[in-house]
């Protein structure tokens, strides 16, 4: 007889660049005449050609049990209009599935966006408004040929609830 699916709460902390650094980077407006740095996104777009493009979004409620990687680029990803959201992540790994104990989940604010490491598990994003545009930038066949997507349903018997930290 299958299990039940049981679903778990994550708490979604606020984000800041120290926190989200095994997963990738979070980058914040700075002045136009401030010179390249380790603290612009460190992209690797390598493997084929860039694609950036903005994607809308319908408000799909706050659970999940799939989580994603991509592995042969990095990705972008930020709200317009300054709508705050939620994603969830695991570092990169080179096992077929995430680390379940790493699992966490970050609060976004809409005057920032990240950039997920090569590698990094992803699910998202998440919001509570009924639409938000975000901008994208992976490659251009990156949801057709580096789409590996795991589910904590099949191998957990789990969905995710995300929460707001109090």
């Amino acid at each position: 007889m299958r299990e039940l699916i049981k679903i778990q709460q994550l708490s979604a902390e606020w984000i800041t660049p120290e926190q989200f650094k095994p997963y990738g980077q979070v980058i914040s407006a700075s002045a136009d005449d401030k010179l390249y740095n380790e603290e612009d996104a460190q992209l690797n777009l390598n493997n084929g050609i860039p694609r950036f493009y903005i994607m809308r979004v319908q408000q799909k409620g706050l659970k999940f049990h799939h989580i994603t990687r991509h592995s042969q680029c990095t990705q972008c990803l930020g709200s317009l209009e300054g709508k705050d959201w939620f994603m969830a992540v695991c570092p990169p790994s080179k096992h077929d599935q995430p680390s379940l104990k790493d699992l966490v989940a970050f609060h976004i604010p809409g005057n920032c966006f990240i950039k997920l490491e090569v590698g990094t598990w992803h699910a998202g994003p998440y919001f509570t408004h009924e639409t938000v545009d975000f901008y994208n930038l992976e490659l251009i066949d990156t949801n057709l040929v580096d789409h590996f997507t795991h589910s904590f349903a099949k191998s957990h018997y789990l969905e995710f609830e995300i929460v707001e930290s109090k």
